[in-house]
C-alpha cells in the first residue's frame, strides 16, 4: 500500500513538473498553477488532454 502511494505521488510530481515546464506550448494563457495542480482530474477532458500532450513534448 505504501509503495503504491509513493508511486502515485511520484507520477503526480513528474506530470506536474513536465506540464509546468511545457506550459508555454499550450493554448492556455492563465491559471498555470491551478492547471498544473489539477492535471490528474482534467486529463479526462479532451481539450485539456491535447494541451497536456503538447506540454509534455519537446
Amino acid at each position: 500500500m505504501g509503495l503504491l502511494v509513493l508511486l502515485a505521488l511520484a507520477g503526480y510530481g513528474w506530470g506536474s513538473v513536465k506540464f509546468w515546464k511545457g506550459f508555454n506550448r499550450t493554448n492556455f494563457s492563465t491559471n498555470r498553477l491551478m492547471l498544473t495542480m489539477a492535471w490528474p482530474v482534467l486529463i479526462f477532458n479532451s481539450s485539456y488532454r491535447q494541451n497536456f500532450n503538447r506540454a509534455l513534448k519537446g
